[in-house]
């Protein structure tokens, strides 16, 4: 994701600078005493004839950015990362393996030059390549699950589970980084496992009540438990990148991330045996607007992060699933049912309260 540069900052004028003596032999001194205190040193206060108060010369300020800027970029990200969703569940004859590999192919174009402009390296910090490779693992193996959801479940179930990720990130930072995990967090994750369970709709709670369900109900087990999978992977992601904090350069973390992906995704393919070029020419322009679109939503999301605090970009975050169920209707022609919605609430209430309580903590 790309930084910010920040401007630059202002030039300020020197107060109190001595007048220079112009006045030509022969000349009054009077007009040009009145011409001094016409004009008086720019350090002096005017009204009240005193020595320099400061209020004439101030720093200037830094200009701040557009009220509401932060979360129209978290608005444009969730945007683009559900339009590429829906791309990945148009692509139907090209296994998920195969499209995360096409994604990761052409994010790294977009990297290499970006890591050799900020002259970062491509190996990283001796005591951070452990959890940068953990990071690519961890990644990758998330984005394969979740691109296999999307192909064998519905676009907003597979969006709404992965929503339920905060909340093992919160479960993940209590165990492994030592911070606090409250009532309050316990509460989120019921709230989130309710959700999953409406979605899931397993027979044993539910019957055999699958009513709603384009597809069947074992291609819609298999793609809730790869979101369930996706959301605990993306979970222990976050907890390395907290856990290697600022001390790792951004662009270097994705290029493990989509050097790894590339390569599990190769080894996985060739086990598998699924590797094919797609037939069709617009499901090869998908392949590629996967890639872009992916990597535009991290830009607009990292821009977000930068100008925004996290609570707010959190919460309008949840446009994701949103966005999914309006192109789920649109372009796809299925109608979420009651089960979904009932789930999405409570999941989306989940990430939400627990992004208002970081939030709070946050600013306290």
């Amino acid at each position: 994701m790309w930084p910010l540069e920040s401007p630059g900052s202002a030039e300020l004028q020197e107060p109190g600078l001595p007048l220079t003596d112009d006045t030509p032999p022969g000349a009054s001194e009077e007009p040009a005493a009145a011409e001094t205190a016409e004009t008086p040193d720019p350090g002096w206060c005017w009204p009240c004839r005193s020595s320099p108060c400061g209020s004439r010369v101030q720093p200037a300020k830094k200009k701040a950015p557009c009220p509401g800027l932060g979360l129209f970029y978290t608005l444009l990200s969730a945007f683009l990362f559900s339009v590429g969703s829906l791309f990945v569940k148009k692509v139907q004859d090209i296994h998920a393996v195969e499209i995360s590999a096409f994604r990761c192919m052409v994010q790294l174009l977009v990297i290499i030059p970006c890591l050799i402009y900020r002259k970062t390296g491509f190996i990283g910090p001796k005591g951070q390549r452990i959890f940068l490779f953990l990071r690519g693992v961890l990644g990758s193996t998330a984005m394969i699950l979740l691109y296999y959801a999307f192909q064998t479940t519905s676009l907003a179930d597979a969006t709404v589970i992965s929503f339920s990720c905060p909340v093992f990130t919160s479960i993940f930072a209590w165990i492994f980084l030592k911070e606090k995990y409250s009532l309050w967090d316990a509460l989120f994750t019921s709230f989130a496992i309710i959700g999953v369970i409406l979605i899931v709709r397993p027979p044993f709670l539910f019957g055999s009540n699958t009513a709603g369900m384009v597809e069947n109900y074992s291609d819609h087990l298999k793609g809730t438990l790869a979101s369930v999978g996706h959301a605990l992977f993306a979970a222990f992601t976050l907890i390395i990148l907290r856990k290697m904090g600022k001390s790792v350069e951004y662009f270097l973390s994705i290029w493990y991330y989509v050097v790894i992906g590339l390569v599990e995704c190769v080894i996985v393919l060739f086990i598998l045996g699924e590797w094919r070029l797609p037939y069709c020419g617009l499901d090869r322009l998908f392949l590629i607007l996967i890639g872009l679109f992916g990597l535009g939503g991290q830009v607009f999301l990292t821009k977000a992060l930068q100008i925004e605090k996290a609570g707010p970009v959190s919460i309008m975050k949840t446009m994701d699933v949103v966005f999914a169920f309006i192109l789920q209707i649109v372009f796809l022609n299925n109608v979420p049912t009651w089960w979904t919605v009932g789930g999405a609430l409570c999941v989306v209430a989940s990430s939400t309260g627990a992004a208002i309580r970081k939030w709070c903590q946050s600013s306290k």
